[in-house]
């Protein structure tokens, strides 16, 4: 029966790639753009010489640092109001608080960064605290979410026993299930420090500050050799943080 399906998935699969190319024209698209390659191969060529002045290295460590502030402050942000949310979510605040816990969580983390930056930008004003409350906005709700599902799966018998013994709800949970689900909750809040590192650099496009304010001003200006350097700080921030990310996880959770 799989042997069958099996062509039937393929035939269905191309049949919805050819019809992607046709509804958005990319073979037209593609022969129309042909003419332009030298002009596209120049602009590239363009970015091979980073500004390495001493005076624009000095903004871009500015706005390095502030989008490392916009990345960890958002985390943090994040890691305890996702936390709290996660407890009701996994259902220790009854049904209904479960399904609050759990919509609210659901609305947090639907909305991109990319919009809930634009919304704070709106209500806060330009600069890196709408990106700050961006990130921690949809960060919450994803840890949120994977915090209470850790929490959900965790072996109930050690607190179960703690119970049992006389301990009250509240020392029963901190030393019987949140040992057991802490591991997870630091992979996950230093996988998505890793991601919002990355995200912090792009909401600076609508105005939320760090290097992708910077990014944008100098695209926006036609120099690209200052918009080349922004990129290699994007580029080393992401592979320094990576590499930390990586470093602390073997160390707290293993």
């Amino acid at each position: 029966m799989r042997l069958r399906r099996g062509p039937l998935v393929v035939g269905l699969l191309l049949a919805a790639v050819v019809a992607s190319v046709w509804r958005l024209d990319l073979v037209g698209a593609v022969a129309g753009s042909s003419g332009g390659l030298d002009e596209l191969l120049a602009f590239l060529a363009r970015f091979a010489a980073p500004d390495l002045s001493g005076g624009f290295l000095r903004q871009v460590g500015q706005g390095t640092v502030e989008t490392l502030a916009i990345s960890l402050i958002g985390t943090l942000l994040a890691i305890v109001v996702g936390g709290a949310l996660a407890l009701p979510a996994s259902g220790r605040a009854g049904p209904a608080g479960k399904r609050l816990a759990r919509f609210t969580l659901n609305a947090l983390r639907s909305v991109p960064e990319l919009v809930w930056a634009t919304l704070t930008v709106l209500a806060a004003g330009l600069g890196p605290f709408a990106g700050t409350l961006a990130l921690g906005l949809h960060t919450t709700g994803v840890l949120g979410r994977l915090y209470a599902e850790a929490l959900e799966n965790a072996p109930p018998a050690p607190e179960a026993a703690l119970r049992g013994a006389g301990a009250a709800a509240i020392p029963a949970f901190l030393y019987g299930t949140l040992p057991n689900v802490m591991p997870q909750w630091v992979a996950y809040a230093l996988y998505r420090w890793e991601m919002n590192i990355r995200m912090a650099a792009i909401l600076g496009f609508v105005g939320a500050g760090g290097l992708g304010a910077q990014l944008y001003y100098a695209l926006s200006l036609f120099q690209e050799a200052q918009a080349a350097t922004v990129i290699l700080a994007m580029l080393l921030l992401s592979l320094v943080v990576d590499a930390l990310s990586q470093t602390l996880r073997r160390r707290l959770v293993v």
